[in-house]
């Protein structure tokens, strides 16, 4: 595996909720300084919306040696939107290209058929695999026709500018025509269904006789996650299931995955240890498998803290290297974001109240082995950092 990697998301944006409304140039300054000298890191896929955003980071992370695989995202957007947006966000890599060459790969756009419009019918991602007809549809490749149409205009808008690699992070379910593109790029989770299968799933994308990379990969912090895989950030709407109405519910298919890690008392169960052994294991995985690179999902979440109480641990629920605290200046926006988008993604109307214990944590408190930042790396942290140290 040459390329060594995490995701770092400068912002992305669901439904108007920014997983990162907090900027601090400084704080990302020092993020990626610890992801290439402590994480032992040599690559890093900066996700986000703002352009701005994206640039002060692939900036800073290429003036620090890392190589930069830059992934704008416009999530629910029309096509025309979304391709305006990705030839401007490709004129501006360009510059960094020009200025870093061999360093920087464009990604055109990741997981469309679930965060596009004009794939599968639906508003929004949670729309879509909410309705009756969407697995017929993945079954039936109803997507693909359309998906590979727009990623080649996609890839056609981004070159008029853009003269480095470019790539695009697809679905396992998606039948991606791989020719416009310089690497083939796959979001890929192990859980309970590919376990054993996982490995060679992955050695099939060889077959198109072009380097390889997982754009996305990793395990959350509960036991039971591994079972999960991808869908284990769903025990959020499990932990909130008891604090809600009984005229309120949430999608049964949500809560059918929220049921199916154990709980003790009631609540999910902490598991920092069985998160970095699936991912040192994965990483064995994906070596084996013969991938140019791998990135893990991801360094940090600062809309899901950590909290003491396990009924409020919403750190659980992600996929972070590291577990954030909450921050005075967010967690009221935080709150906003968590009511605004139950309303309009699933029809579900929260007590304010409701969300309080899950903010309630101290404010401004900072980590310990990074007494300037407010995190603390996890034991996953630790497990990653040593397999890129020794591998």
């Amino acid at each position: 595996m040459n390329r060594k990697g995490v995701c770092y998301d400068v912002g992305r944006v669901l439904m108007g909720g920014n997983w990162r409304p907090k900027f601090d140039p400084q704080a990302v300054h020092r993020e990626l300084e610890i992801i290439k000298n402590d994480l032992h890191c040599n690559a890093v896929r900066i996700c986000g919306l703002d352009i701005d955003r994206l640039m002060t980071a692939s900036e800073d992370a290429l003036a620090q040696g890392l190589g930069v695989w830059l992934s704008p995202e416009m999530w629910d957007r029309s096509q025309d939107e979304t391709l305006e947006y990705i030839a401007n966000a490709a004129e501006r890599a360009e510059g960094l290209r020009q200025r870093w060459s061999g360093k920087l790969v464009f990604s055109v756009g990741s997981e469309l058929t679930l965060f596009s419009q004009g794939m599968i019918d639906g508003k929004n991602v949670f729309d879509r695999i909410s309705r009756p007809s969407f697995l017929g549809d993945i079954m039936a490749g109803k997507h693909n026709g359309p998906l590979n149409a727009f990623l080649s205009n996609l890839g056609e808008a981004a070159r008029k500018s853009f003269r480095g690699p470019l790539t695009y992070f697809s679905l396992p379910f998606e039948a991606v025509d791989w020719k416009p593109f310089d690497f083939v790029g796959v979001d890929h989770y192990r859980d309970a269904q590919n376990k054993d299968s996982y490995g060679g799933m992955i050695s099939k994308y060889n077959a198109f006789g072009k380097p390889v990379v997982v754009g996305e990969f990793g395990c959350c912090t509960f036991r039971g996650a591994d079972l999960l895989g991808a869908n284990g950030f769903m025990i959020t709407f499990g932990m909130m299931e008891g604090l809600i109405g009984p005229n309120q519910k949430f999608p049964k298919m949500f809560l059918d995955l929220a049921h199916v890690p154990p709980r003790a008392d009631g609540h999910y169960i902490r598991d920092e240890e069985l998160q970095a052994r699936e991912l040192v294991d994965q990483l064995g995985v994906l070596d084996s498998a013969g991938v140019e690179g791998a990135f893990v999902q991801t360094f940090v979440v600062p809309n899901s803290p950590y909290h003491s109480d396990p009924r409020y641990d919403t750190d659980m629920a992600n996929f972070s290297l590291v577990k954030s605290f909450p921050e005075a200046e967010t967690a009221e926006e935080f709150r906003r974001q968590a009511i605004r988008g139950a309303r309009e993604m699933m029809g579900v109307d929260l007590d304010p109240h409701v969300l309080d214990g899950f903010f309630s944590g101290p404010t401004g408190e900072h980590g310990v082995t990074y007494p300037d930042l407010p995190w603390e790396p996890k034991e996953s942290f630790r497990a990653v950092a040593e397999y890129y140290k020794n591998h």
